[in-house]
């Protein structure tokens, strides 16, 4: 009975357990991380107002997990080696036949005073604190911003803040205290959102300019102080700084031989396989694909990537081709928390459908619809 790691219990690795077993009921999974839980990662831009709690996007997988026949193995992984077929962890080691590392990114903390910012995709913890911190709040200057990972462009995720910026203008004018704020939006980029469609950028901006977020666009960073967020272009004050870094590869992939991109991700082919390695697959914010230069870094990719690394691992120990590769696809609705507007993009279309309340509750539905696989 072949046996199968997966690294990780993220949107790329639970798609990857239910795609493999579905091309092989025989096959033994374990999965590898710290907790047998999910967490919904696009829920948490409804925490500070309260739409969702923390409870609400954690999910056990205890029953999915013995529904997939899966085991699961509480520990970390530290490292690898035998050309991938031995995966260390730190509550031992375990032996596959072939793996699949799906255990997400790691956000870059080199500027200083970094540490008075809350980075809110680092999960449940830092958009509770958002929250919290808003109700301490009377008035004052909120500034959100991202940036990237300067040796890989596409390594970074500024999507939800657009997702946070316009959520926070809602929450705060439905709570009737919005004259008493003022939110500024801040990044390095001249064109910040790009990777959505130079239309899409345009419209996010005009969004902005109408709702009254000003912007602070094009500067190189140099650091946060506990009051103010400092760029080569000026500084401004701020009482709360909320900020996405570029991301980078995990920690334990220095304890490996594999291949890295500039960026520090796992290299990766058209195939999701490790170049150079013998049925070593990656998926999601861990992987360094080839593909156009907007490639996302979001859930919807992850799935798709994780559906091909699943069918040519499936494929490969059969003794099979390993053929399957994926779309490159950008799909998302910019929610503001009672209202969003859709993106979609591929290599042939760039669609940007505008605000609508009917879309925010297609987000919701989408959650409970994708959730329920899992609950």
């Amino acid at each position: 009975m072949p046996r199968v790691s997966i690294v990780g219990s993220g949107f790329g690795a639970l798609t990857a357990i239910s795609s493999l077993r579905e091309a092989d009921p025989s096959l033994d999974i374990t999965v590898v991380s710290p907790k047998p839980e999910f967490v919904y990662y696009p829920g948490l831009i409804w925490v500070p107002s309260g739409l969702r709690s923390g409870e609400d996007l954690r999910i056990d997988l205890t029953t999915f997990f013995r529904r997939m026949q899966v085991t699961h193995y509480a520990a970390e992984a530290t490292g690898l080696s035998d050309d991938g077929r031995t995966l260390h962890t730190s509550d031992g080691d375990i032996d596959n036949d072939g793996l699949i590392i799906a255990s997400g990114g790691r956000f870059i903390k080199k500027l200083p005073g970094i540490e008075h910012a809350i980075t809110p995709c680092e999960g449940i913890p830092a958009a509770e604190a958002i929250r919290d911190r808003l109700k301490t709040l009377d008035g004052g200057t909120v500034a959100m911003g991202f940036a990237g990972n300067p040796k890989e462009p596409a390594s970074m995720r500024g999507g939800p803040i657009f997702e946070f910026l316009f959520g926070l203008d809602r929450q705060l004018r439905k709570e009737g205290r919005r004259e008493r704020f003022r939110i500024v939006f801040f990044t390095p980029a001249e064109r910040p959102g790009n990777r959505l469609g130079p239309k899409a950028v345009d419209k996010l901006l005009g969004e902005m300019h109408k709702v009254g977020i000003e912007t602070h666009l094009g500067h190189k960073m140099k650091g946060f102080a506990a009051d103010k967020v400092m760029t080569e272009g000026g500084e401004f004050p701020a009482d709360l700084i909320i900020f996405m870094p570029g991301m980078t590869g995990n920690q334990w992939f220095d304890n490996t031989e594999l291949p890295r991109s500039p960026g520090g991700l796992i290299q990766a082919d058209a195939h999701c396989k490790v170049p150079g390695t013998n049925r070593v697959y990656v998926v999601g914010d861990s992987g360094s694909f080839p593909g156009p230069e907007w490639m996302p870094k979001q859930a919807h990719m992850a799935d798709l990537q994780a559906k091909a690394a699943a069918k040519n691992l499936a494929a490969e120990l059969k003794g099979e081709p390993a053929a399957a590769t994926f779309d490159v696809e950008l799909l998302c609705i910019v929610d503001a928390n009672d209202r969003g507007m859709v993106v979609w993009r591929t290599e042939k279309r760039n669609w940007i459908l505008p605000n609508s309340v009917a879309f925010h509750w297609l987000k919701r539905g989408f959650e409970w619809w994708y959730l329920r696989q899992y609950r």
